[in-house]
């Protein structure tokens, strides 16, 4: 499935993304915190990098991808089932 910008930064904790700036991907990861709105949010860190604040302000976008989950809710976001997945773009 295509990923597609995310706009509740604060429900996407524990999610992985894909953070853009003018349709380009500079960096990907789980988030580890994030503010409403969208404000900001911060990557843990990884092995690609630290942990990393990222703001809509500067013109940032989460982007988020589908994913199949395991039962009969297959293609629903839910973050507690997300937690632990390998980082988008691996």
């Amino acid at each position: 499935m295509k990923p597609y910008p995310h706009h509740a930064w604060n429900r996407l904790i524990g999610v992985p993304v894909e953070i853009r700036k003018d349709a380009e991907v500079v960096r990907a990861g789980v988030v580890d915190d994030a503010m409403p709105v969208p404000a900001a949010l911060w990557l843990a860190a990884d092995a690609s990098g630290g942990r990393a604040l990222f703001t809509a302000a500067e013109g940032y976008e989460a982007w988020i991808r589908p994913q199949a989950l395991d039962g009969t809710l297959c293609y629903k976001m839910a973050a507690d089932q997300l937690h632990g997945a390998p980082t988008l773009g691996r």
